[in-house]
């Protein structure tokens, strides 16, 4: 017993680090604007001590389309960005998705990514 629980201890640590925190910082709904382009922003944060923090590469998924996200001027850990909404479309979903590296014992860092849950964004005439 005590071997299989050695074998799996590994499995458990990694998996316990891995732990992702999104926190939407717009609001579900938004005035319909000229430009058709609605910010949202937010915040992530990882207890992933091995996450490589520099290699962040942040994305607003809409319909699979990945839409880049720029890091906020002077605040730690909050993303950016725009996402279209066309004229005579009222909602949309979309979620963030956060590339990255991470460390690894005696390899090279290694690439992961982690995804946020689907928000709806309301655009009101």
């Amino acid at each position: 017993m005590l071997k299989r629980f050695l074998l799996l201890l590994p499995v458990l640590l990694l998996a316990g680090c891995a732990t992702a925190t999104f926190t939407r910082l717009t609001p579900n709904v938004q005035p319909r604007n000229a430009n058709n382009l609605y910010p949202v922003e937010a915040a992530f944060d990882s207890q992933q001590q091995s996450l490589r923090w520099e290699s962040i590469h942040a994305y607003v998924l809409v319909d699979g389309q990945p839409l880049p996200l720029r890091p906020v001027p002077l605040v730690r850990n909050r993303w950016e960005g725009l996402v279209p909404v066309p004229p005579g479309v009222n909602t949309v979903k979309y979620r963030f998705k956060f590339d990255y590296l991470y460390n690894s014992f005696g390899t090279a860092p290694k690439p992961n990514s982690v995804s946020s849950k689907v928000f709806t964004l309301k655009v009101v005439d």
